[in-house]
């Protein structure tokens, strides 16, 4: 059995990366960055255990794709890695970050067979160009580019990382207490994915896939005397509204829920609970951009969306070109690509006895297409 424990992290807001998803939520075919990552290590090297570092939010969608362990990550790359050495049992740590996201089989295995009690095991490059520091030349020859993976000896590098000293990589805090820093060969090809620029760079890195992802979802709710009346984020005159936690939006509740059953991140009552104070008498609207703003972050595109309302009363056909446009506005779609249907119960069943509403939705996504970036070509 390994010694070894992968540590992969993640949890960088990625500020210099100016592409709508997140870089770690770039689709790879059909995975995600940072799960092709994973994937692609574990095929090199039987690990122990794997933990995965990233923000809190992102670890709860990662959670529907593995079973691997997950670690909140911190304000600095050092503390989220402090945060992942606490579940580290096994006597070897192996850190990278997930941006380095081509991985050479090669170099890995020269930095795990390289392993040594007390150590740092180091990936560097030989500097080819001229250096200066400050204004004076230095010699080329005394410098090295340091590279991830780094292989350490797990409770040397807790010690070293004890301290309240900031250190840019491990083998920083191990050279900081006197440990041994072991350096092998690197290689070209373990670039890291910091800007977009970088992706050009990227040969490992295959097209997303054209897969159309579908949702569906529906929502009902009974009406409440004297509350205004809101369907697809529009004001409908009428005596009652809806009963709800929130504004009661019946037909963007079952937006929400397509767009989420798309994506295969769940459901509305675990983003936006009916029994957290936070959404009391929330407005829709806003739960919905923050939707639309999740799943652009985790890297999917929205293609179409068809609602079907289903009410005995109010009359809503002088209300669906609003609805439309309105929907459109919030999702960032031209109005084409949002359908309102209107339909009655005939009178029947609850419906029917003007006692509520119900609404069906489906909803389309795509993944975002990175090659047809104009810095992907440059």
């Amino acid at each position: 059995m390994s010694d070894i424990t992968l540590i992969l992290l993640g949890a960088g807001s990625a500020s210099r990366f100016s592409l709508p998803p997140k870089k770690q939520w770039l689709w790879i075919e059909e995975q995600p960055l940072w799960l092709k990552v994973t994937n692609d290590f574990q095929k090199i090297h039987d690990f122990r255990n794997t933990i995965i570092v990233s923000s809190r939010d992102d670890i709860n969608s990662m959670s529907n794709f593995i079973t691997h362990d997950f670690v909140e990550g911190g304000n600095s790359r050092q503390q989220s890695l402090k945060n992942a050495l606490k579940e580290v049992k096994t006597p070897y740590v192996l850190v990278s970050d997930i941006a380095r996201c081509c991985l050479d089989e090669a170099m890995i295995k020269r930095v795990i067979s390289a392993k040594k009690n007390r150590s740092c095991v180091v990936p560097t490059l030989k500097m080819v160009d001229t250096l200066y520091f400050e204004n004076s030349p230095i010699n080329r020859e005394a410098t090295k580019i340091i590279q991830t993976p780094q292989l350490s000896d797990t409770q040397t590098l807790k010690e070293a990382l004890a301290s309240n000293q900031e250190f840019t990589d491990d083998s920083s805090a191990l050279a900081s207490m006197g440990g041994e820093i072991i350096f092998v060969e690197g290689s070209v090809k373990a670039h890291k994915l910091t800007t977009v620029e970088d992706l050009s760079k990227m040969n490992c890195l295959k097209a997303p896939s054209q897969r159309a992802l579908t949702g569906f979802g529906i929502d009902i709710h009974p009406f409440e005397e004297g509350k205004q009346m809101v369907l697809c984020g529009v004001d409908i005159d009428s005596p009652f509204g809806f009963k709800a936690h929130s504004d009661g939006d019946v037909a963007i509740h079952a937006l929400i829920d397509a767009l989420l059953g798309a994506s295969g991140l769940g459901d509305i009552g675990e983003f936006y609970p009916d029994t957290s104070d936070e959404f009391k008498g929330a407005d829709s609207r806003e739960l919905l951009l923050d939707t639309v703003q999740r799943l652009k972050d985790l890297g999917y595109v929205i293609g179409n969306v068809d609602l079907a309302i289903i009410a005995q009363t109010p009359r809503l056909l002088k209300y669906k070109k609003d609805m439309r446009f309105k929907l459109a506005n919030l999702l960032n779609l031209r109005p084409n690509l949002v359908n309102i249907k209107a339909t009655t119960a005939e009178k029947l069943g609850w419906i029917g006895r003007k006692e509520g509403v119900a609404v069906e939705a489906v909803a389309t996504l795509y993944y975002y297409d990175w090659t047809k970036n104009e810095n992907y070509h440059n």
